[in-house]
């Protein structure tokens, strides 16, 4: 049975709930994947009342089947490669540094556009928790996890709504805390699980970031 979730925003809102003990902390800070996590992301932070950001990752698509990531990229030049794709169909390291260019390009225009002319969050010390619609196979959120990772928070949550069991599990080797309210086997796709899964745009993303921060100026 699909549609679990009516939208991003309500599946945010039931992710909450599984992490009240972070909420009206001053060290938390929720960092959403864009695009598709921005509004789980939204979700959480406004139940928390804690700040909302975007960590930027991007999935390098296997040329010809982008769906299928070889691997993915994330602000502070980390890269993650699935090396059972690339072997598995035999990808050449010219191929891969081709697509990461690429992809570097759009994540560099991504972080423009949402961010305007705010700097990226310090990490240091923080209680950062970094937040997706789902994981199916897991490797932009892995980019993520390990680029986070290198500017010492003091603890990292990965937090998702639904995600592929083996893939959940393998997280608790990428963070202090993994949490996932819905684990189905099989997963047959993230978009399943929600009723509403239509594409969140860049403006929306933009817009959702600028009223977080309102939210969080009229709070402090």
């Amino acid at each position: 049975m699909g549609g679990v979730y009516q939208d991003r925003f309500d599946a945010g809102q039931q992710l909450a709930a599984h992490l009240q003990e972070y909420a009206n902390r001053r060290d938390v800070l929720v960092l959403a994947l864009p695009r598709g996590g921005v509004p789980v992301g939204f979700a959480v932070a406004s139940h928390l009342h804690v700040p909302l950001d975007v960590f930027l990752v991007r999935k390098l698509g296997v040329p010809g089947e982008e769906e299928l990531a070889l691997g993915a990229i994330a602000t502070g030049n980390v890269r993650v490669l699935n090396d059972d794709v690339i072997e598995g169909l035999h990808i050449s390291e010219r191929t891969i540094e081709r697509v990461t260019q690429q992809e570097q390009s759009e994540l560099a225009r991504r972080e423009r556009l949402y961010r305007d002319d705010r700097l990226p969050p310090d990490l240091r010390g923080r209680v950062v928790i970094l937040v997706d619609d789902g994981l199916a196979t897991g490797a932009s959120m892995r980019a993520a996890a390990r680029a986070v990772r290198s500017q010492q928070p003091a603890r990292l949550v990965v937090a998702v709504p639904v995600a592929a069991p083996v893939v959940y599990e393998s997280f608790r080797k990428e963070a202090d805390e993994v949490i996932c309210v819905y684990t189905p086997e099989p997963l047959y796709g993230v978009g399943r699980w929600y009723r509403d899964f239509s594409q969140t745009s860049d403006q929306e993303v933009h817009d959702l970031l600028e009223q977080a921060e309102r939210s969080q100026s009229l709070a402090g």
